[in-house]
């Protein structure tokens, strides 16, 4: 059912646009900004929490209150969910699904997941007759409501086409595809990437500002080359990785594991730990053992994945 033509929608006076009513579980950090940013964009909010005390600030902001669960699942077509886990969301909502309230609503469950849980979560809301997406917020409650702030989603192709609106109050939301445990494993992967990075940065700028750079000064260069260089590899890598053909045509795993012996001496001259480093040339000397080290750094996926080991030149690229 399209959002423009569901009864349950309200029409702002302010606007005249039919806006979607929205019902939020779940008040915490996350929880409220969700709340907050509904809110912003004229939607009904009816919001409940466990601790009705934390739903005093959305009150006085225009959110409604609700006594119960049943109250607040029978007020919205949609409910957001952003609770502890998925066991404390299976005891607010199993009455419910009982009961048979559920029936027709649509949920999606921001709560933190595996993919594994999503899709069990997904299989649980279908046997109930629950529309249902999972997602994965890709920023911290201060970035709820920015539309450059990714929301990943995973389910129903269906839901999203007609939330996305409502969606879009929140951030940017991206399908993934019609499997609810997608969003929680780009979620995962996405963090590692995060961290990785994070922690690349933080060693580059430990050992520049053990020369006297401040780090501002020199993440203003790492993130030109960053937005520029390293992009434009990822793309090329995206592409040799897909088709399991590595050329090194660039920079080849040998010369990564020559050019990363700088960085270590550089580092250990300046007393900056080399965990990281260290990391990763054992894992490139692994690649070049398995008859990578002519090949692209991407051909490093093999061992990643565990696959390195026993393949025959031709998959190499060469």
């Amino acid at each position: 059912m399209n959002a423009d033509t569901n009864p349950n929608t309200h029409t702002n006076p302010s606007t005249h646009t039919d806006l979607t009513p929205v019902t939020v579980i779940g008040l915490g950090n996350m929880g409220a900004a969700l709340a907050a940013a509904l809110l912003d964009r004229g939607h009904p909010t009816t919001v409940w929490n466990r601790t009705p005390q934390k739903a005093k600030a959305l009150v006085e902001r225009g959110a409604r209150l609700a006594g119960s669960p049943a109250d607040a699942v029978a007020a919205s077509p949609l409910v957001l969910a952003c609770v502890l886990d998925d066991d404390a969301l299976r005891t607010v909502l199993d009455p419910l699904a009982e009961s048979g309230a559920l029936t027709g609503k649509s949920l999606i469950n921001l709560t933190s997941n595996s993919p594994e849980g999503a899709n069990a979560m997904s299989a649980w809301a279908g046997s109930h007759g629950l529309g249902y997406l999972d997602g994965g917020i890709m920023t911290t409650p201060e970035g709820v409501g920015n539309p450059e702030m990714m929301f990943l989603y995973g389910g129903s192709a269906e839901v999203f086409a007609t939330y996305r609106p409502v969606l879009a109050a929140l951030g940017e939301p991206i399908h993934l595809g019609t499997e609810a445990g997608l969003a929680s494993l780009y979620d995962t992967a996405l963090l590692g990437l995060m961290w990785a990075t994070f922690t690349g940065w933080l060693h580059g700028t430990a050992v520049t500002g053990a020369d006297g750079t401040s780090a501002t000064d020199f993440t203003a260069v790492a993130l030109r080359w960053l937005n520029g260089a390293v992009a434009g590899f990822i793309t090329r890598y995206a592409g040799q990785v897909d088709a399991g053909r590595y050329p090194g045509d660039d920079a080849t795993v040998d010369v990564q594991i020559a050019t990363i012996d700088h960085l270590i001496h550089a580092a250990a001259d300046r007393g900056v730990d080399n965990a990281l480093p260290e990391l990763l040339k054992a894992t490139m000397r692994r690649a070049s053992a398995a008859g990578h080290g002519g090949d692209s750094y991407a051909s490093v996926i093999e061992v990643l994945r565990g696959t390195a080991q026993g393949q025959g030149q031709a998959n190499f690229g060469r």
